[in-house]
């Protein structure tokens, strides 16, 4: 994990707000309709549904996508001709555990 990446990440306004979205998918997005229970990918919210959400285009949303996704706050899948974004627990879980490990007294 390399924290710089994911402090970058997590410096934009709009990024932050999509991890934040993402931890409740179910409050913050219109129910997935192409996801069906056979998927293994539960949780997981369109593109589309944060375009929508974020106000902004496709490209500006995929780039923050992307950004997160690098710095692994993310993962994606591609079911059909969507794609799904999910927080990455592990991941989070980890930064959580370092940064308080390394920052408290």
């Amino acid at each position: 994990m390399d924290l710089v990446k994911v402090f970058k990440a997590l410096g934009n306004e709009t990024r932050l707000n999509i991890l934040i979205w993402l931890k409740n998918p179910e409050e913050n997005f219109e129910p997935q309709i192409h996801l069906s229970v056979m998927d293994d990918f539960q949780e997981g919210v369109c593109v589309g549904a944060i375009r929508k959400k974020a106000g902004l285009s496709q490209s500006t949303i995929s780039g923050f996508l992307s950004v997160l996704e690098e710095a692994q706050l993310v993962e994606s899948r591609n079911i059909g001709q969507y794609t799904y974004y999910r927080r990455n627990e592990t991941v989070i879980n980890e930064i959580s555990k370092l940064l308080k490990l390394e920052l408290e007294k």
